[in-house]
């Protein structure tokens, strides 16, 4: 079987082990071997927090190296965009040539929620871009986040799926479907047993 890292921002959130935990069980009923939990996060006296902070990203990456596809919970997180975390997993596995996939329980796109943050005040410069109070550029290429993510997971055949609704973080349906989706393009690429 083919073994997934599941790329996410649950760990941060109450109840974050217990649905790390149905994340993988959902992972092996679809043919996958979940990575390892994610590092502990707790503080310990033993190590300083740097020390701590660098132990769990060595880990994380040495599970990243191990596995052979990556399915990434691209859920706006802390903002409009998602966990950067996260998005250094998705480029460290896209640069790794393994197959990325990824889903979010946000259906609306980057530039809907960019306008909601900054109440309504976008505005279409004489050129078409579109522009946020600040003045600066925001994406609006109809994708769900900056167009580097979606981009570089379509143009690597991976799958990137879009609640149908804005959904809560422990409604897994989008990664039920990104698994489904993952399972069925890797088929043809590799065996899966």
């Amino acid at each position: 079987m083919l073994k997934v890292y599941l790329a996410g921002p649950e760990v941060f959130l109450p109840g974050g082990r217990e649905l790390i935990e149905r994340k993988r069980a959902l992972s092996t009923r679809y043919g996958f071997t979940p990575s390892p939990l994610h590092a502990d996060l707790t503080p310990t006296a033993s190590a300083s927090p740097l020390a701590r902070g660098i132990e769990i990203s060595r880990l994380n990456e040495e599970r990243m190296r191990e596995a052979n596809v990556c399915i990434a919970n691209l859920t706006p997180f802390r903002g409009v965009s998602a966990d950067p975390g996260t998005v250094y997993e998705l480029g460290y596995m896209a640069a790794e040539g393994k197959p990325v996939f990824a889903y979010t329980n946000d259906p609306a796109d980057y530039s809907a929620r960019a306008a909601t943050y900054f109440a309504g005040g976008l505005h279409r410069d004489d050129d078409g871009v579109l522009r946020g109070p600040d003045g600066q550029m925001i994406e609006d290429h109809g994708m769900a986040d900056n167009l580097m993510l979606e981009g570089g997971i379509l143009t690597r055949d991976g799958v990137f799926v879009r609640a149908a609704h804005p959904i809560e973080w422990d409604d897994l349906s989008a990664f039920e479907r990104c698994l489904t989706d993952a399972r069925q393009a890797l088929t043809g690429r590799q065996p899966l047993d």
